[in-house]
Parts: structure tokens; sequence; C-alpha cells
């Protein structure tokens, strides 16, 4: 009692809190929950009282007068008209260090593993940082992704943002786990978003593996979750993943998929009703894109770096989806994945005449760049002609750089296939590739 006493001397007048703020539940509409009777602002964290007794918890998206606009992070069941509505104080912050490796949480930093709680000796900002563009490094050293068509013919930069593009079932989860138990970096965090709950366990123990898991933080946000839980979970691990560059270590960040991140912040927009634009897509979220992916990239610190690899569902095989060009634009280069290459059994299906790495020609020799060209321009040359070739239509001697392609087809198509558990390191690649092209 004396400790109380004396706890209540040491504080000024103006800190002791004589009313809890508290807002009223009413309407639900849809994935909107409408609050009045507090003053809230955007991205406020808020509770909302059940019925049982219990209390989910929501953030503000949005207010129109005196109403202000609540998202829950989970399935609302349970509400009632009156409930209270309970503001958060203060922002949201989560303890991070080494010990986060090797976990994995949700969109709001929780850990779903049943491995106990997190914890470290750092605070993180659930909100990926903003880095002035003048103060970010340079993109000068390659990236070993472990890859035979992306090292050799796509080279990546430590810092470099590329998206996967393709349609549905042409193998770009597959190539994700090729890319994330071999690639080079001290840290790897992968964003699962929007993705089937059965492939969460699938990239654990298939694609990660315990040696990938070690290094790895994973950040998952299945398509049964939220809307805004799917949003966070992006967020989330692009906070990560810059907290860890900002500590001088070589980053990874996978984000599977963009795409679902777009969808969600649709979601959200057309719930606050923003009118909708390009395919049913609000322009907000057009704007909210470059955002994200500007978060990424190399930051201030000289030793550490963050290479973002994001894939793109393009629907219908569309090449021109908003989502698809509008990532083509903000992205570093592109890998386009066909579903001709997979029909054939081309695995990975990288189509490397229309995909392009804009930070190669920065990290790579120039006879590794000219070995690149000329392995594009026979596939081009083969590429006129390869309907004529079953026909028996070709006839050599014509052009000699056309039959020379078409005599290197065969090992060109072996160079670029690759197993799922194959091996194919930087120095490896630009070897046979500059022997195959000389």
């Amino acid at each position: 009692m004396s400790e109380l006493v004396e706890t209540l001397r040491s504080l000024e007048i103006g800190e002791v809190p004589v009313a809890t703020p508290t807002g009223r539940l009413v309407a639900v509409q849809g994935l909107l929950l409408e609050s009045a009777g507090v003053r809230l602002y955007t991205g406020q964290r808020c509770r909302v009282e059940l019925v049982d007794g219990g209390w989910l918890d929501a953030q503000v998206v949005g207010f129109r007068d005196k109403v202000s606009y609540l998202m829950p992070f989970k399935k609302a069941a349970g509400l009632a008209t009156g409930a209270r509505v309970l503001p958060v104080a203060g922002n949201t912050t989560l303890p991070i260090g080494r010990q986060w490796l090797g976990r994995m949480v949700n969109g709001l930093g929780e850990p779903i593993d049943g491995l106990g709680r997190l914890s470290g000796d750092a605070v993180l900002a659930t909100t990926p940082p903003r880095v002035n563009p003048l103060k970010k490094t340079p993109v000068e050293e390659p990236l070993d992704v472990g890859v035979r068509a992306i090292n050799a013919m796509l080279t990546l930069g430590r810092g470099q943002r590329v998206g996967l593009m393709a349609g549905s079932g042409v193998g770009k989860s597959v190539l994700l786990g090729l890319i994330t138990r071999q690639t080079v970096a001290d840290v790897i965090v992968v964003g699962l978003i929007g993705e089937r709950n059965r492939e969460v366990r699938e990239f654990i123990e298939k694609s990660l593996g315990p040696e990938g898991l070690r290094r790895a933080v994973l950040v998952v946000a299945p398509a049964d979750e939220s809307p805004l839980m799917r949003i966070m979970a992006t967020e989330l691990c692009h906070a990560i993943a810059a907290h860890f560059r900002d500590r001088g270590q070589h980053v990874l960040l996978l984000v599977d998929s963009l795409t679902r991140y777009a969808m969600a912040l649709r979601e959200v927009a057309l719930a606050l009703g923003e009118p909708p634009a390009t395919r049913g897509y609000p322009p907000s979220v057009f704007s909210n894109l470059p955002q994200l992916v500007e978060s990424a990239g190399n930051g201030e610190h000289p030793d550490g770096s963050m290479s973002a690899i994001y894939t793109v569902l393009a629907e219908g095989d569309d090449q021109q989806d908003p989502v698809v060009d509008t990532a083509r634009a903000i992205l570093d280069g592109h890998i386009v994945l066909t579903r001709e290459l997979a029909e054939r059994g081309h695995y990975p299906a990288i189509d490397v005449s229309a995909s392009i790495s804009r930070c190669m020609a920065q990290v790579v020799p120039p006879s590794h760049a000219q070995a690149a060209r000329k392995l594009k321009a026979a596939l081009a040359r083969h590429a006129r002609v390869r309907d004529l070739i079953p026909l028996g239509a070709y006839q050599s001697g014509a052009d000699p750089e056309t039959d020379r392609a078409v005599r290197l087809h065969p090992h060109i198509e072996a160079f670029l296939c690759q197993g799922t558990r194959e091996a194919a390191p930087l120095a490896d690649c630009v070897q046979q590739l500059e022997a195959m092209m000389a």
C-alpha cells in the first residue's frame, strides 16, 4: 500500500489518467466495422468487445465525418451493436534480433511455430523504413542465386529488386525454393502472402530444408487470412529484411506473391468506397506498390545489402496485366516464366529472350556480357527457323550464323535446364557459358 501511495505522489497531476476514451460499434458492413464516439487516427490499433467478453483486434483504415472505419485482423464473429471500441495508445513495435532466425510469424509478428515467444536486443517498427535515395549504396557486386539460367544470362546484383512473372502452375514457387536454398546470403526473409495453407509446410520442408531454415525468417499470411493481415505481413517482411540489412548483413527477401498484396490492397480500397479503375484495381493500389518496393534494395550501411525477388502472377498468362505491367516498371528487372517451356518439360521455364536484368551490366565483366548476348542472338536466330526444321524446309548453308544457332540449340537447352536439387555456382555458370559461345 505504501508503495502505491509513493508512486501516486511522484506523478504529476497531468499524468494521472482520469478516464479511458471509449467508442461504440455502430455498424458492420462487409469487411468494415464502423465506430463512433472516440477520436481515432488512421493506422491506429483498436480492440473491439465481443459478446462473450473477449476482444477483437482491429486497425483504423479510414473515416468519414465522425465515423471511423476499422478492419479486423482476424475473422469477425460475435460482434454486437453498441460494443465498446478501445483505442490502443502508442505505436506498435516488436523486439528483434538473431533469435528470429529459424522462426515463423504472422503479420502481427506473433510466432505461429509453437516454439515460444520471440525476443531481441533491438526495436523493430512494423512498417518498412524509408531510405534517402542519395544515400543508398549502389549495386556493384553479383548475387549468386544458384540458378544457371539466371546466373549466366540474367545476373543479379546485391541490392537489386526483380520480379518472377508467370501464370499459375508454371513453376514460380519451385524456382523460388531453388533460389532460397542456394543463394549466398547471411539472412533470408520469406513472405508467403495469400498462398494456400498446404504450401506453407511444403515450402519449409521441401524448399527451405533444415539448412535454409536456420538462416531464414518466415512471415506467413495464407489466403484465408483477412486482407489487412496480408498487407501487414508483406510490410513486416520488408521491415525485418531492412533491420538485418542496416546491421551490415547480406539479406535476400523473397515475397510470394506481390499480386496477392495488390489484391489485398484492392479489397480494402473497394470496401472504403474507392472507385475501381484499371481492371477493378483502385488508383491507390498503384501508388502503394512503389512505396513498398522502394523500401527494398540497399541502404546506407556500406557492408549491408537487401536483394528482393517478388513473384508476380500474370492472370491468364497475360503479360499486360496491370500488376505485372506496374511491377515491370518499378523493379530492376523481370524474369518471365512461360507455359510453353513448362509444357515442353523445360525447367525452370525461364524465357531468357523475354527477361532482363537491368543491373547485369554493372556487376559482370565484358566477356560474360558478350557471351550472354551471343547466346540470346543464337536463340533468336533459332526461333526464326524453328517451325521449318520439323518440316524439312530448312536448308543449311544459306546463313552460317543460323546454321551455328541450330547446331548449338540442343546444348543451349541443356545448359538452361536445371534440376530442383542441382547446384549451379556463379563461377561455373560463367565458365560454361563462355566456353559454349566461344
